[in-house]
């Protein structure tokens, strides 16, 4: 997994996102500022072409290499920003991730006011197909809201919800305990789009109490505590791209993904 990459024709700041340097956003500004080398040709040029395998990258004088890829999940507590930078000053997953050297990037994103498992890699190629929609990866949530659920709330969220014009649809969804005023539901996406189960539940005048993922694809949180991090094993990894092929030979009829 660590070997030199083979040569292949790709655009400077993708070879070095795909590196593990940074990632594609702030490849571009280094490029366009002028701090990255070609065989000791400054290229500002974020699109050119360039030989992973064969021409010699620098940054800043350093030459650049294949970072050993690195694949985390997290347990994101609530209040904590999906962001590498946040502009009003809340703590963000990064801080969680002091203890790691290379550049990381989380897969996808957990707003705020949400919890639970997250993917990290500086595998910036995987995690573009873990966040893909095509692949129609699961993801299962546990939700608490404010309303005891009753199968018409139930029926309502299996059969879609259309939302400023968006139908908004999940794979499964089932009550999984309550309470005198409030339960908890387990919800599964396999297309999950921007806050998607907040708002549907909001348009049926639903309150969201708490909202953890529990799942991606075939990795459960299980009992890692909240703030925690640790590395994917080898066969956890291999079920979840296992698990990709499948979705993205089912969704297509072709091969997997890239």
């Amino acid at each position: 997994m660590n070997s030199p990459p083979k040569a292949f024709s790709t655009g400077l700041a993708r070879a070095l996102s795909k590196l593990g340097y940074c990632s594609r956003a702030s490849a571009r500004q280094l490029v366009e500022g002028g701090k990255v080398q070609v065989n000791g040709r400054v290229v500002r040029q974020p699109a050119a072409p360039v030989s992973l395998g064969k021409d010699q990258i620098t940054v800043s004088g350093q030459a650049v290499s294949q970072a050993a890829r690195l694949y985390l999940m997290l347990n994101k507590p609530r209040g904590i920003v999906t962001t590498a930078g946040d502009e009003k000053g809340r703590p963000t997953v990064y801080s969680l991730l002091s203890g790691y050297q290379q550049w990381l990037a989380p897969v996808g994103r957990l707003d705020k006011a949400s919890e639970g498992l997250l993917l990290i890699t500086n595998d910036s190629e995987w995690a573009a197909k873990v966040a893909s929609p095509e692949t129609h990866l699961e993801k299962t949530y546990h939700v608490q809201i404010g309303a005891i659920a009753d199968e018409t709330l139930l029926n309502s969220l299996r059969s879609g919800v259309v939302v400023d014009g968006d139908l908004l649809k999940i794979k499964h969804v089932s009550l999984l305990r309550q309470g005198q005023k409030n339960c908890w539901l387990e919800v599964v996406l396999d297309e999950g789009k921007n806050r998607q189960i907040r708002r549907m539940l909001a348009a049926s005048g639903i309150e969201v109490l708490r909202l953890v993922r529990t799942a991606v694809g075939p990795l459960h949180l299980r009992d890692l505590p909240k703030g925690g991090s640790r590395e994917l094993a080898i066969e956890e990894k291999r079920e979840l791209d296992a698990c990709l092929e499948r979705s993205a030979g089912g969704a297509s009829g072709t091969a997997p993904l890239h």
